[in-house]
């Protein structure tokens, strides 16, 4: 089954990755039926929340230093408000071309050859346009468990601080 995915199997395979670090560092991982606010899951720590908006690609806009992705306006919005509980952040995660490569499966283990990338959006400017903007995507910010325990700490020093934005 080689060629572009589906939109559905990028969805699933995003949300197999999220949940599989989430778990490996203790988090809850709350998922929405309804993509109504921007955000696909939220994740938990004592209180704390995350939410994320996931994205996936085959074919990445490699810029220099990461990546870059076009995200809708509405969802930048929605993202970057800070009247929202938890800060919202953009995950983009890079999969193969062949759809086949994406899992593999050994006797002693199941790999899962893709890669992600996170951007905090709490607190950004507006921007003038009304269709996209792009979202600059380092490569040093790398999803894992440890920028995951990050975002929480971000997150806590935001409620702790009442800060509307974030550096």
């Amino acid at each position: 089954m080689a060629g572009e995915a589906t939109s559905w199997q990028k969805e699933q395979i995003s949300r197999a990755y999220v949940h599989a670090l989430a778990s490996q560092g203790g988090y809850t991982v709350g998922e929405w039926n309804v993509d109504k606010d921007g955000v696909d899951v939220t994740l938990r720590d004592r209180g704390l929340m995350v939410d994320f908006q996931l994205k996936c690609t085959q074919s990445p806009r490699v810029i220099r230093g990461g990546y870059s992705f076009d995200l809708d306006i509405e969802t930048y919005d929605k993202l970057r408000s800070t009247e929202r509980s938890a800060p919202g952040h953009l995950v983009l995660l890079v999969v193969p071309p062949n759809l086949e490569l994406w899992v593999t499966q050994h006797s002693d283990s199941v790999v899962l050859a893709c890669h992600g990338y996170w951007a905090c959006l709490h607190g950004r400017d507006s921007v003038a346009s009304r269709a996209t903007t792009a979202i600059s995507l380092p490569e040093e910010q790398q999803l894992s468990v440890k920028s995951m325990r990050d975002m929480f700490n971000m997150a806590r020093s935001i409620l702790l601080s009442g800060s509307t934005a974030v550096n």
